[in-house]
């Protein structure tokens, strides 16, 4: 069985994972650490995409390229957008966007050039692995302490809109998701990393699926408590459904 990447965009949302990492070897590459190891029996490789969407894309592309990656994974947080997705719910992606692209009039806006459209789509059979995986961990006996908190939370499956600014302001947000949806895409969650992954690994012709724990709603308290929460929910979050998500692989 090829290993399954699984990348993050910050050390505190890995952690967990990392810690559970069987016969762990790190390798330096491309100023990156790279994990490999095992995880519930899978041989899996860990990384950090780091920020934004060219440094997410040189991880990724370095994960297919040096270590025969069979498909990526990516774990983290996300501001909501979508009417209904709150604070401690788990959205996983269908499909991917980049809200900052504007090559107008030369393309649509969004539309990323010599593609032929804006949505770039994750793996099906990946994604509803992943869905699946997600929906298990936030039942409430399974989820435990985080459920504690966020006893309501729900996982939602849709439209994940990435870009190298950090959406913080309620008129900002307003007005991403107003031109979003004016341009025909209804947007559930904002997020730094995730299209550049999903373009790279479509060049690739490698799985890709990702799911994101809302830790604000993009607007004025997007930067409260962010540590906290990610250390304390998302991270526990993640931990959990990539348990549940290994484990329903089929070894090959």
């Amino acid at each position: 069985m090829k290993p399954t990447a699984i990348l993050s965009a910050l050390a505190e949302e890995q952690r967990g994972l990392l810690e559970l990492l069987q016969r762990p070897q790190k390798t330096r590459h491309a100023g990156r650490d790279f994990w490999q190891g095992e995880l519930h029996g899978r041989p899996v490789v860990l990384a950090l995409s780091k920020i934004g969407k060219v440094a997410a894309a040189t991880t990724a592309t370095a994960l297919i390229e040096r270590f025969a990656v069979g498909r990526v994974v990516f774990t983290g947080v996300a501001g909501g957008l979508g009417k209904g997705v709150q604070v401690g719910d788990v959205v996983v992606a269908t499909d991917f966007l980049q809200h900052d692209l504007d090559v107008s009039p030369l393309f649509p806006r969004y539309e990323v050039p010599f593609y032929g459209k804006a949505r770039f789509d994750g793996d099906t059979a990946l994604t509803a692995l992943l869905y699946a995986a997600a929906c298990a961990a936030l039942a409430p006996v399974a989820a435990g302490r985080s459920a504690q908190r966020f006893p309501q939370a729900r996982v939602h499956q849709g439209l994940l809109a990435s870009g190298d600014r950090f959406v913080s302001g309620s008129a900002e947000s307003q007005a991403l998701q107003a031109a979003l949806a004016g341009a025909g895409h209804a947007v559930l969650a904002v997020e730094m990393e995730g299209a550049a992954v999903a373009q790279v690994c479509l060049d690739y012709g490698v799985p890709f699926a990702a799911m994101r724990t809302i830790s604000d709603r993009a607007d004025d308290s997007a930067h409260v408590d962010f540590s906290s929460f990610v250390e304390q929910v998302a991270s526990h979050y993640a931990q959990a459904i990539v348990e549940r998500f290994l484990l329903s692989l089929s070894i090959k």
